[in-house]
């Protein structure tokens, strides 16, 4: 997992991102045993309490599970990590439209550049 921890956000809501991403991508199967605190907090290069408190947020969403004797995984629970997907993409859109408000497109000049994009991303691939 390739870990980017920006100065514009607080480190535990920026790990929680990356963890559902990673969750919602695949990297972490549900039903995945997932790599101790330790483990993440070195290989992220944040303070061991700074995961917990992104595991605890994960747990409260549904996506990680803990228990005493294995540890923490991921969910098995396949429409939850589907809704969290779903939900950060609404999100994305929503972060897009407002981007393109402040540069001055009307919707439908931002929906021609999305789409220009979209083509322009399918002729070089």
């Amino acid at each position: 997992m390739q870990w980017n921890i920006r100065d514009d956000a607080p480190v535990y809501a920026q790990l929680v991102e990356h963890i559902k991403l990673a969750i919602i991508s695949g990297e972490f199967k549900l039903g995945e045993r997932l790599p101790s605190v330790r483990e993440l907090s070195a290989a992220a290069g944040v303070n061991p309490n700074t995961m917990q408190r992104a595991f605890a947020e994960l747990e409260r969403e549904g996506l990680v599970l803990t228990q005493r004797t294995t540890g923490r995984s991921v969910t098995e629970d396949a429409s939850r990590v589907e809704q969290t997907k779903r939900q950060l993409a609404a999100a994305a859109i929503q972060s897009f439209w407002v981007n393109m408000r402040k540069l001055g497109f009307l919707p439908k000049e931002a929906l021609q550049l999305l789409q220009q994009s979209g083509l322009e991303k399918k002729e070089e691939g």
